[in-house]
């Protein structure tokens, strides 16, 4: 560090003034030794890193149908052309008309040089052919390793001459909002283009699918970019570029890519196994709003609430009971349910995890076997088809009006107007008063009410009973299990208000 300047020594003397001075001093060179600078250009990494960088080209042979045939152009009332289109397309839809080939365009990486390549499973979705194009223009055919929809992942194998120049997947969770970026890909079937920016935001969720946890860029991405990389500074993979926000169809500035530290253990199970290995725990889960952590007694809006646990799984054989709110998984806070989502899918199968519920106003700590999501969902059909239907509950009439809601015992005259699946037993809502909680909370005629309070109710006394309750201890709302056509939610109503 350069000596202070000689006309700064005479007052650097005085004790006060020399410390503040040597404080500022020592803040800057800290800043300074810890702070990357803006590049002065990115040709280097970029040369370094394009040939692991690929076009995919897929086709796909298609039958013309009403549903998928190109709209007819519009022209004015009598003009040649609009009878010319028309029969054109007339002749497209007759049943012999032969099928046309659809091709589309994407981007992917190589990520080991024996051919292995990572792109997005929308760019590869239905082809019956998909070409990787190298950026010298070498074209080779692939395969489908494996493939996951619900994180939009697929991972493709082709054979080459030559060992294939790979790219490493680095840590997303060590990029920084403000990090520069590096995007690679095909926009619009270019060929390789490089874009740059800075990491806007981390985990977006732009509903898309059920594992939404984006990193946001400013960096441009067009159409065609979709399974290109993200690279940091060290040219390491940190994200999947996938979509992007745009009323033109081009970049405005908010593109999206999967996180790496999403993707990786979701490109390792496809690798090895050919299918994804997601942990499950057979529940049902919903977000914890202020009303619910007020009825349940909980300190404040944290965790991810269970709304059904199903019998026989994971997480019933563990202990787990409707009504809890899941506060810690394997020493991992949950700070709301899609924390959990995500957590969940990401543990290992068989592996047992420490799980802290609020249970009862107080914290209960458990212990769970982790399941296999892909076992359960194809077995789920045949288990639903093969559950013993219920009786129907005996004909009665009783009903009563509170919270806004009339209520009634489940009769077969209602059972059959509202289609209540068999074997559902509570009380039916029959109206719902327009201007109440429970219509503002989405409540409607035909839900059956479960549960207050996280206690079985069949009558609408015994809900009554529950609301009287909760009033007198205290509580402002009153927490109702209800059902919906198999759907299952926990709805807080105010019982006091203020």
């Amino acid at each position: 560090m350069s000596s202070v300047p000689q006309d700064l020594t005479s007052w650097a003397r005085i004790p006060r003034l020399r410390a503040l001075a040597l404080g500022a001093l020592l803040l800057l060179w800290a800043g300074a030794s810890q702070a990357r600078g803006v590049p002065d250009s990115f040709s280097d990494l970029a040369e370094r890193l394009l040939p692991a960088v690929v076009n995919i080209s897929t086709s796909q042979t298609v039958k013309e149908t009403a549903q998928n045939a190109p709209e007819i152009p519009q022209f004015p009332p009598g003009s040649p052309f609009e009878e010319f289109f028309k029969d054109f397309m007339e002749r497209q839809m007759r049943p012999d008309a032969p099928p046309r080939k659809i091709t589309s365009l994407g981007s992917g990486f190589v990520i080991d040089p024996s051919g292995v390549v990572v792109t997005n499973n929308h760019v590869i979705a239905d082809a019956d052919e998909i070409t990787v194009i190298l950026q010298d223009n070498t074209q080779l055919k692939a395969t489908i390793v494996g493939r996951d929809a619900k994180t939009d992942i697929a991972i493709l194998k082709v054979k080459a001459d030559k060992p294939l120049t790979a790219v490493k997947i680095g840590n997303s969770d060590n990029a920084r909002i403000g990090d520069w970026i590096l995007a690679i890909g095909n926009p619009f079937g270019l060929g390789g283009s490089v874009t740059a920016g800075i990491v806007s935001a981390h985990h977006r969720d732009i509903n898309i699918g059920p594992y939404d946890d984006f990193i946001q860029t400013d960096a441009s991405i067009n159409r065609g970019n979709s399974g290109g990389p993200m690279f940091n500074m060290d040219g390491e993979v940190i994200g999947i570029n996938t979509a992007i926000f745009s009323p033109s169809g081009g970049s405005v500035g908010l593109g999206f890519a999967i996180p790496s530290a999403l993707a990786k253990p979701v490109i390792d199970q496809l690798r090895d196994f050919g299918h994804t290995r997601r942990g499950w725990l057979g529940v049902r889960i919903q977000a914890v709003t202020e009303e619910i952590a007020e009825s349940l007694g909980l300190d404040k809006v944290r965790g991810a609430l269970i709304a059904k646990v199903n019998e026989g799984e994971p997480a019933a054989q563990g202990g787990m009971q409707s009504g809890d709110i899941v506060l810690n998984f394997d020493n991992q806070p949950i700070p709301d349910f899609r924390k959990l989502q995500r957590i969940v899918a990401a543990a290992p199968v068989g592996k047992k995890i420490k799980v802290v519920v609020w249970r009862n106003e107080k914290e209960v700590p458990l212990e769970i076997t982790i399941g296999e999501l892909e076992k359960y969902e194809e077995t789920a059909a045949a288990e639903e088809k093969g559950k013993e239907k219920s009786p129907t509950p005996k004909a009665t009439t009783a009903s009563a009006e509170m919270l806004g809601l009339k209520l009634s015992e489940i009769t077969p005259e209602l059972r059959q107007q509202f289609s209540v699946p068999e074997g559902v037993k509570g009380v039916i809502i029959t109206d719902v008063s327009a201007q109440s909680d429970a219509a503002e909370k989405g409540l409607k005629a035909g839900d059956v009410i479960l549960e207050v309070s996280q206690e079985e109710v069949l009558s609408p006394k015994e809900v009554q009973a529950k609301v009287d309750t909760a009033k007198k201890g205290g509580r402002k709302s009153v927490l109702l299990l209800v059902e919906r056509q198999g759907n299952l939610q926990f709805v807080p109503l105010k019982v006091v208000e203020g």
